[in-house]
């Protein structure tokens, strides 16, 4: 048992070559880490609140013109002698489900 933990342990030339790697990956993270910190990119707060407040506008919107359609739908499927997918189809409709896309949480 002993004998086959040994065998399988690394050797010292492999150790330090493993070392020597992870040191490099090491000096490569902070070097990446420094370029974020310094970066001047960053978005403002002025910039960040226009963004949400123009996302919520618009799931606003999305949301008023998905209830505007469905009552349309549904006054016309009174009417309608067959089944809302039969019309959707006939008509050449694609609903949000079709596509499995649904509204952002506010």
């Amino acid at each position: 048992s002993e004998l086959k933990e040994l065998n399988s342990a690394m050797t010292t030339p492999e150790m330090a070559r493993e070392i020597e790697e992870l040191r490099k990956d090491c000096a490569g993270y902070a070097e990446k880490l420094e370029r974020i910190k310094s970066a001047t990119n960053h978005v403002t707060p002025e910039e960040k609140e226009k963004v949400c407040s123009e996302q919520k506008l618009y799931c606003k919107e999305w949301r008023r013109r998905k209830r505007m359609a469905t009552e349309l739908f549904d006054a016309i499927l009174e009417g309608y002698p067959k089944s809302k997918k039969q019309f959707f189809e006939e008509v050449g409709i694609e609903t949000d489900e079709d596509h499995n896309v649904t509204l952002p949480a506010t």
